[in-house]
């Protein structure tokens, strides 16, 4: 049997390395000769949603299968205003979820819009590596 801080690492970086994986997806199907804009923008949000998952599991904090950003960074509030709160814009890209991936209502996003998404998608990756760091 594993000690639980040992069991706790091999999950975050579970969490991390899939979060990694999606990072690196978005940012290849933006930088593709003829971009994949939407699919680079729901990458980058399964990427954050999943450094964010891999600090909750850091912390502790169970959350529910869910893919909304602002609930998960309402959770990390609960020990970390401040790291929810500089993260805060990455709540645009829960849309990216579930209601780009469908037609209707959603606008197809232009290059500039993708390229934020990945850019908060980072934002979220930068923070939450250098947190985990120092624990």
């Amino acid at each position: 049997m594993r000690p639980p801080e040992e069991v706790k690492k091999i999950l975050v970086n579970q969490w991390l390395d899939k979060a990694e994986q999606d990072m690196k997806a978005g940012e290849a199907l933006l930088g593709a000769e003829s971009p994949l804009l939407y699919p680079a923008c729901f990458h980058g949000r399964q990427a954050a949603e999943k450094y964010l998952k891999a600090l909750l599991t850091w912390h502790q904090i169970e959350f529910p299968k869910t893919h909304a950003i602002e609930h998960l960074l309402g959770l990390l509030r609960r020990v970390d205003t401040e790291t929810a709160s500089a993260l805060g814009e990455a709540a645009e890209l829960t849309p990216y979820g579930v209601d780009i991936r469908y037609p209707g209502d959603q606008m197809e996003p232009d290059y500039p819009e993708s390229r934020r998404a990945l850019e908060l998608a980072r934002r979220v990756r930068d923070e939450v590596l250098s947190m985990l760091s120092v624990q």
